[in-house]
């Protein structure tokens, strides 16, 4: 059985597991600005907005099959099986709270790809860090994604947004801002 040692640490992993790859599509969603509205609105209203927010995704993601893989403070990791499912749950999410009282937007990256499925549930690979990233560049209520990412299946509109380079990659994505079709 394989085994990779971490010296530093005296740990001793084993990597069979690390050998299954995936096709998956990913998400990230961030509340846009919420530092500056917990400095300003106090730890308490901070917490009211992010139970608004996990209520809101637990409850689109869960309608269309879409898995919460984790939370990350004022965001969340979604991971699915079917892109379209994916794409379909972060613009209703986005429009959803853009289109309500809701006090912070929202900003989204989305890739898919084959990826490491690691003890069942968690993941490792490029288009996770892309969506990762993708979300970390979109402005506010912006959902940005590879172009080959969109399908006809999928019921939305797209922006293009041409070659453009995201943190930490060699080469330029083709990307697209996305929206629900009116």
């Amino acid at each position: 059985m394989p085994q990779r040692g971490f010296s530093n640490y005296g740990l001793c992993v084993e990597t069979d597991f690390v050998l299954r790859r995936v096709d998956r599509t990913f998400a990230f969603i961030d509340l846009s600005g919420f530092t500056a509205f917990n400095e300003r609105a106090g730890d308490e209203q901070a917490v009211d907005v992010l139970v608004e927010f996990r209520n809101t995704v637990r409850n689109i993601a869960s309608k269309r099959g879409v898995r919460i893989a984790k939370w990350l403070g004022d965001g969340v990791m979604l991971v699915g099986v079917e892109p379209e499912e994916t794409v379909d749950s972060v613009l209703e999410i986005n429009s959803l709270i853009s289109g309500s009282d809701f006090e912070l937007p929202v900003r989204a990256g989305i890739a898919r790809g084959w990826v490491l499925l690691i003890e069942g549930d968690d993941h490792v690979g490029r288009e996770v860090i892309l969506a990762s990233r993708l979300c970390d560049s979109a402005g506010p209520g912006q959902v940005l994604a590879p172009k080959e990412l969109v399908s006809p299946l999928m019921n939305l509109t797209q922006i293009e947004l041409g070659e453009v380079m995201v943190d930490g990659f060699a080469k330029p994505f083709q990307l697209v801002q996305l929206k629900q079709a009116e």
